[in-house]
């Protein structure tokens, strides 16, 4: 087996992904989709939907490749795409960003994030605060990059942090403040109160406001309020999304990051050496989606509402405790009425006797804060509605 050196060592040990004797495993939503092939159950783990996206946007696909746009896209991104996402964030937000200078498209957001991040921090000097759980990369990324991440506890059940807590995990050595809004794994959205005091504590600090805002259209009660938008934001925000959870193509990996000149140079920097370009024929078929009517956007956070509440349903009649998501495609469900003491062995229990998968949260804390999330477990709402049925329908025979 091939040493671990350098970066690659820090980040395997930080995701959890090596034994102490070196040796390299599954992840748990490797693990959990594993378990769900070979028991037959359905696999609520991982957040992919199992429908397709609209009808024009795949056909855009299919003319661009038809057309013959299969070679290298421009490094920053094709013209329309650029323009495209420009357009959104004045349509939706009213945030006027040059497409020429301010935008960069990417393979998907969790490039965005790595070139980001990787763009940003120089070394253990630098401080990246981050709010947990949070998405598995933002470790794996800081990692590599030799700066020390910092989490803010998100407490169940409404996941909002503390503000003293934040403002104590904040300093003069905080070079990023990462933003996951609405939030993975925990389906929340954070209040105006939390927005604003991100807000200030990065001016007083001078530091970047990194956003990670993919599920910026699938919010439930209000409309999504991004960052870059405060006041005072706008010159230390970088604002990451992509296609992939808004038009069901999360395997085209479109992505973008949008926010001040100088700082999309520095991303752009790095960016051209991960995958130098990507996805040229769904460069086009993505413009095509930004530009759909409203009524879309507007649908898709409809049906997915209704998802979520035949989940959570679901759950609250299978015996667990739920805490209802507003935003995302994920609900959060504490196993511990059920008996669970342990998120992770219940989770591989859980395709065995009930015949659904899901993740438990522990995958998305630190080691020293496993223990505060338990008995906490994360169920995926995006598949179709009988999906969801015979999903309930399975927990509630089994408990």
């Amino acid at each position: 087996m091939l040493a671990l050196t350098g970066g690659w060592r820090r980040t395997a040990h930080g995701a959890g992904l090596v034994d102490a004797d070196g040796t390299m495993r599954p992840t748990v939503f490797a693990e959990m989709s594993a378990l769900a092939a070979t028991t037959g159950a359905i696999n609520l783990g991982q957040g992919f939907p199992d429908e397709d996206g609209p009808r024009e946007v795949l056909e855009a696909a299919r003319e661009a490749i038809a057309r013959g746009e299969n070679q290298y896209p421009p490094g920053r991104g094709t013209a329309d795409l650029l323009a495209a996402v420009a357009e959104h964030q004045e349509r939706f937000y009213g945030l006027a960003v040059d497409p020429a200078r301010e935008v960069l498209i990417t393979a998907g957001a969790t490039e965005a994030l790595a070139a980001t991040l990787l763009a940003l921090l120089d070394g253990p000097d630098d401080e990246v605060v981050v709010f947990e759980p949070f998405y598995d990369a933002y470790a794996a990324v800081v990692a590599l990059t030799g700066a020390r991440l910092v989490p803010v506890p998100l407490r169940w059940p409404a996941f909002q942090p503390d503000l003293d807590d934040l403002r104590r995990a904040v300093s003069d050595r905080t070079r990023v403040i990462l933003v996951n809004d609405p939030h993975n794994p925990t389906g929340a959205v954070f209040t105006a109160e939390v927005r604003d005091e991100v807000v200030r504590l990065a001016e007083h600090h001078d530091a970047v406001i990194v956003t990670d805002e993919v599920y910026e259209h699938l919010v439930f009660d209000a409309a999504h309020v991004p960052i870059a938008g405060l006041p005072g934001a706008r010159e230390r925000t970088l604002t990451i999304s992509s296609a992939g959870k808004t038009f069901s193509t999360t395997g085209w990996k479109i992505g973008w990051v949008s926010g001040p000149a100088r700082l999309i140079e520095a991303v752009l920097a790095v960016k051209q050496f991960l995958t130098y370009v990507n996805g040229s024929p769904f460069q086009p078929a993505i413009a095509t989606g930004l530009r759909l009517p409203d009524t879309f956007f507007a649908e898709i956070a409809t049906a997915l509402r209704a998802k979520r509440d035949l989940l959570g349903a679901g759950l609250v009649a299978a015996g667990f405790d739920v805490s209802p998501p507003a935003g995302s495609y994920f609900t959060v469900a504490d196993a511990a009425p059920l008996g669970a003491d342990d998120a992770g062995d219940f989770c591989r229990e859980l395709p065995r006797r009930a015949g659904v998968v899901a993740i438990p949260l522990t995958a998305f804390v630190s080691p020293e804060h496993r223990g505060d999330y338990r008995t906490l477990v994360r169920f995926a709402a995006c598949k179709r509605v009988d999906v969801l049925e015979d999903a309930a329908t399975r927990l509630a025979a089994a408990f």
